[in-house]
């Protein structure tokens, strides 16, 4: 199916709710009328804040126009029930609109056609499905925490071109550019929240911040922080907590994941801020499936994972990861650390399938993103 210049557009408005919508999913909507001219438009605002329809709802009264018989576009069913705001589709028919083009039917159970159902019974022909593959790549995480509850896992990589993330006495900065590294910042910007691990963290003391990425205004949504910490080893002086405002616009969460509690140090770090979860596995490590489920509960759609090759490993192994971002400098550094220690393998049909959805040059280096297939 072709896909309309409205719902295009449509989806543009999606996009510039890239990083402010978490947890609700980014929607744009585009108003038309039968002249083809488009009356209002815009997108889901910061959770709490307008939806997209009513954004354009909005600015179709501001500029005057009537939006009787008009067909709205949207990425999104209109949600049809009390959540943060009032339900959108009441606002469509209020507004008596002719006719509504929607991307995506919403999984959520608290819509689930339940939307579409009100608006065909109050006399608005509903269409659903144009757009429909676009829609799906701007909301991954929403999507997957919907139906299968749990995020979208991206795994953050950047390496040599013979697949080093570091030597082996473990200097890594930097391998791939700056332009990489800023991008790579933005890709941190969409997320939900950033994982990583107690050996990140004692071997760099990582900010994870999105001190590269532009365009964020003065007071920038942060992902929160997920720190995969078996024994509670992470340092009361570590960079991770400068962030962790709570009384701030975008307050940041540091959750840590634990295996074994320890109740001097889970004091000392919730002094610090930080929320202690126990998670143990049969082999005393953290369980890795169970804190991805932890995580959907706690509203996060889109997980960014930087971490070293271990836990790399140990979430491949665990099914964790549902996509690859890997950044690939051109140089080759012989020996020296992997992208992911796992295995060893006995058969080559054991290897983790992926299709490649993207390659595009980001600076010198090349970038690749490749999907787990499923």
């Amino acid at each position: 199916m072709s896909v309309s210049p409205f719902m295009l557009e449509a989806l543009n408005m999606a996009n510039k709710a890239m990083r402010i919508t978490s947890p609700n999913p980014r929607v744009g909507c585009v108003i038309v009328n039968a002249h083809g001219q488009i009356l209002g438009q815009g997108h889901t605002q910061a959770a709490g804040g307008p939806h997209a329809e009513i954004v354009a709802l909005q600015d179709a009264e501001s500029r005057g126009h009537c939006v009787t018989g008009a067909t709205a576009y949207v990425t999104l069913e209109p949600c049809s029930h009390h959540g943060r705001t009032a339900p959108c589709c009441d606002a469509l028919i209020h507004a008596k609109v002719g006719k509504v083009v929607a991307a995506l039917a919403d999984p959520n159970p608290l819509v689930a056609g339940q939307g579409f159902d009100r608006l065909r019974a109050s006399g608005i022909e509903v269409e659903v499905g144009n757009g429909a593959h676009l829609a799906e790549q701007q909301n991954p995480g929403f999507l997957s925490r919907m139906k299968r509850q749990k995020p979208w896992v991206r795994m953050k990589i950047a390496a040599s071109l013979d697949g080093q993330t570091a030597l082996q006495n473990g200097q890594s900065q930097w391998i791939t550019s700056a332009e990489a590294r800023s991008d790579g910042h933005a890709w941190r910007a969409r997320a939900c929240a950033i994982l990583t691990g107690i050996g990140t963290v004692l071997e760099d003391d990582p900010l994870l911040d999105l001190r590269l990425c532009p365009n964020l205004g003065d007071s920038p949504r942060m992902p929160h922080l997920v720190i995969v910490d078996s024994r509670l080893e992470t340092p009361l002086s570590a960079k991770l907590f400068q962030h962790n405002q709570p009384n701030s616009q975008w307050p940041r969460n540091v959750w840590i994941y634990a295996a074994i509690d320890h109740p001097e140090k889970r004091a000392a770090l919730e002094a610090q801020g930080a929320h202690i979860t126990v998670l143990p596995n049969q082999q005393g490590k953290v369980d890795l499936p169970a804190l991805m489920t932890d995580l959907a509960k706690r509203e996060i759609n889109e997980l960014h994972v930087e971490a070293g090759q271990k836990l790399n490993g140990s979430l491949i192994r665990e099914a964790c990861v549902d996509e690859f971002l890997v950044y690939l400098a051109p140089k080759m550094l012989g020996m020296g650390q992997g992208m992911a220690h796992w295995g060893p393998l006995e058969h080559l049909s054991q290897g983790l399938s992926l299709t490649f959805t993207e390659v595009q040059l980001i600076g010198k280096d090349l970038r690749v993103l490749a999907r787990v297939q499923a």
